[in-house]
């Protein structure tokens, strides 16, 4: 018999919380955690797509897109993190004018 595949990550604490979620591309979706496999799929719902006008203007506003209930493929997930607790830091090596 073959062995049971572990998850690269846990996120059973996550599941039916918010999370953010980025993809290689540079995607940005944020929505609710419904399910995810050990590859990393995921199933998010009440997804919303961050848009931004210009990656090299941080000072444009981010637009929402709502896409839903939506199945994300565990190949492109960069980085998922939770929204609640987290904040957005300024980036200390960029300089100000």
């Amino acid at each position: 018999m073959k062995a049971k595949r572990e998850s690269i990550l846990d996120l059973e604490k996550y599941l039916n919380q918010e999370v953010t979620v980025k993809f290689t591309g540079g995607r940005e979706v944020q929505g609710v955690l419904k399910g995810y496999d050990t590859l990393v799929n995921i199933v998010l719902d009440n997804t919303k797509e961050l848009v931004r006008a210009n990656d090299a203007d941080a000072t444009q506003p981010t637009r929402t897109r709502n896409l839903g209930l939506s199945v994300c493929k565990g190949s492109a997930v960069m980085l998922i993190c939770p929204v609640q607790g987290t904040q957005e830091i300024a980036n200390p090596f960029v300089k100000e004018e």
